[in-house]
Formats: C-alpha cells, sequence, structure tokens
C-alpha cells in the first residue's frame, strides 16, 4: 500500500513546478483564460483607446486580462512583464515600449510555456509567435502620397519615430518608397531627416525648431504620427508658416483632426483601433486556448518571419473626416469642428 501511494506521488509530481505551463500547454475549458497585456505607454490618446477596446472583447470572450504599462519606461517593461509571466497568465500581447529588448521577453515567456502576441510594434530578433497590426508601410505610402498631391517639388522634412520603435522605419520606408523618385530626379530635396525620441511631440518640436533656426527652408513636412506633426506645427507657427507648409500626420487624434479642419495640418492616417483591438483579444484567446490562428501576412523581424495578421489604414483631410473619422464614431463631430464657425461646418 506504501509502495502504491509514493508511486501514485511520483507519476504526478512533487508540485515544485506545478504552475509551469510546458510549450504545447493551454488552458482548460473550465477555468478563465487570464491575459497579460503590457502596454510602452498610456500616455497617449490611441493607447487608452486599444487597452479599452481590447479588455472589452476579451472579457466579452470571457477572458480576464491583466493591464500593465511601463510609462515609456523600458526597464519599468522589463519588471512588468516578467511579474506577468511569474503570474502564469496564459498569453502575453505585448506593445513593447523597445523592439530589441523585447526579444528578451519572448524568450521568458516561452521558457515558461506563454505564447506571445505583439500588438501594433513588432517585437525584433525573436521567435515571436504572431504579430498584429496595421499595413505599417501602406501608412508611410499615404503620408507621401497625400502630401505629393499639394506639393511634388521643393525642399521636403522628414520628421520620424521613435528610433526604438521599428513601426517608425516601416513608415519612413513607405514614404520613402513614394518620394525616392523624386529626390532621384532633383525634383525634391530631402534637407531635414531625424527621428524623434520617445515619439514626444516637445522633441519633434525640437527638432523642427532646431531646422528653422538655422533659416532652413520647407516647403513639406512628412510628420510620422500626429504627435510629431503636432510639434512641427508648432515649430511652424512661431516662423508663421503654420498652414501654408503642407504637414503629415497618423492616428487621427482629436487634436489632429481639430488641425485639419482647421488648416494647420493636411492629413492624419487613420488606423481604426477598434477593429485592431478586438482582433488582437480573438487572437490572444485563440492562443491561450491552443486554437489555429488565420493570418493574411507574414512580417520579418531580423530573426523570422512572423505569422501576422494585418488590417488596412485609411487617409484622412479635411475632405473626407466626416465619412471617416466622424462616420465611424472615433471623433465626434461635435469636438472635431468645436473650433469652427457653425456656418462653416459640414452638415452633419
Amino acid at each position: 500500500m506504501v509502495l502504491l501511494v509514493l508511486a501514485l506521488f511520483l507519476i504526478g509530481g512533487c508540485g515544485g513546478n506545478a504552475a509551469t505551463k510546458t510549450p504545447t500547454e493551454s488552458a482548460p475549458a473550465s477555468e478563465k483564460i487570464v491575459i497579460g497585456f503590457s502596454l510602452g505607454t498610456l500616455k497617449e490618446d490611441r493607447w487608452q483607446r486599444d487597452r479599452d477596446n481590447f479588455v472589452a472583447k476579451a472579457q466579452a470572450l470571457g477572458a480576464e486580462v491583466v493591464v500593465e504599462s511601463a510609462n515609456a519606461d523600458p526597464a519599468v517593461q522589463t519588471t512588468q512583464v516578467g511579474n506577468l509571466i511569474a503570474q502564469g497568465v496564459d498569453v502575453l500581447v505585448i506593445v513593447p515600449e523597445d523592439g530589441e529588448l523585447a526579444a528578451s521577453y519572448v524568450e521568458k515567456a516561452h521558457a515558461a510555456g506563454i505564447k506571445v502576441l505583439a500588438y501594433d510594434r513588432i517585437i525584433k530578433n525573436s521567435d515571436l509567435d504572431l504579430y498584429v497590426s496595421f499595413q505599417n508601410e501602406k501608412v508611410g505610402e499615404l503620408q507621401a502620397k497625400g502630401i505629393l498631391e499639394l506639393v511634388n517639388k521643393g525642399k521636403f522634412v522628414y520628421i520620424g519615430g521613435a528610433p526604438t520603435d521599428n513601426n517608425a522605419f516601416q513608415f519612413k520606408a513607405g514614404a520613402m518608397d513614394v518620394i525616392q523618385p523624386k529626390i532621384d530626379s532633383g525634383d525634391i530635396e530631402l534637407v531635414f531627416d531625424k527621428m524623434t525620441d520617445e515619439w514626444k511631440p516637445a522633441n519633434a518640436y525640437a527638432n523642427m525648431k532646431s531646422y528653422l533656426d538655422t533659416g532652413g527652408e520647407v516647403d513639406a513636412v512628412i510628420a510620422a504620427n500626429d504627435g510629431t506633426a503636432g510639434g512641427v506645427i508648432q515649430a511652424l507657427t512661431e516662423k508663421g508658416l503654420a498652414g501654408k507648409v503642407p504637414v503629415s500626420g497618423q492616428d487621427a487624434e482629436l487634436a489632429a483632426c481639430q488641425r485639419i479642419v482647421e488648416g494647420t495640418q493636411t492629413l492624419t492616417v487613420f488606423k481604426n483601433l477598434k477593429p485592431l483591438a478586438e482582433k488582437g483579444a480573438e487572437i490572444a484567446v485563440a492562443m491561450a486556448k491552443g486554437e489555429q490562428v488565420a493570418t493574411n501576412g507574414k512580417v520579418n523581424n531580423g530573426k523570422i518571419d512572423v505569422p501576422s495578421v494585418l488590417l488596412d489604414p485609411v487617409l484622412v483631410t479635411k475632405a473626407n473626416m466626416m465619412d471617416t473619422v466622424i462616420a465611424l464614431g472615433f471623433q465626434s463631430y461635435d469636438a472635431v469642428y468645436q473650433n469652427v464657425p457653425a456656418d462653416q461646418r459640414p452638415a452633419q
């Protein structure tokens, strides 16, 4: 009898590693799925929207979400991801603040039997399981094409995103694909090309101001997102150039939409965040259950071609603001046009 009990004990394991998943293990159907959602920052409005929409969809699917935000500090995110792994979440969803550093998160998660989904920012040089985002190079293409419809010759400035964010390089690659032939022909001169640390508008402002303060001339600015566009426009305003120099953006932030209808920003690229967040939540739940996820592309992260689900972005200007951002309820009519005289607003 003693031998039988001992045998059963040995088969069941001694308990020291009982909470550790094997790489192929998924959450039992009878247990609630727990998703660890690590965001690099919640400072910008768009990430707050992502969080809220993701959590709502995951909860509707019966999952629980543990959210952590690193306040744009990679060291903080490293600690937070480690805590999520230690908690034994079923799947890890990461918006990396530093795409290179985050490779270590994937390695640690996999060692604990936890799969990783990169959300809207790729994790570099890792065996990442899945990636969900938008067609990022198309974002840059739309930005450049929108600007070229207004100005197709002259001195161009490119204000990029954070050098730690691979998306920033994809946006730039898309834009350069469009304008490079005109640079080669001599029609366009790229007079200033600068990345923006941490995507901070203040840094974009300082970069643009430094160029303008040297007497630099500019005919158009391709800014990688609405935050950097805001910094650029602040610098242009100080030189009396706001509204005279076309400026692109991205994310359809309220302030950017207001600038567009008021005439100081030319365009933004709208990435409908709700479908992205909902798709991300659906993928995370499927991964936790061990289900196959249908993908529509692959994105190379420097090590592998990562199976990816990629959504399409939309170009937004003053002309189609009503049919895009407002029609889809992303921003409200009253908020976007609040500084526009009533008699100059489009009909609702």
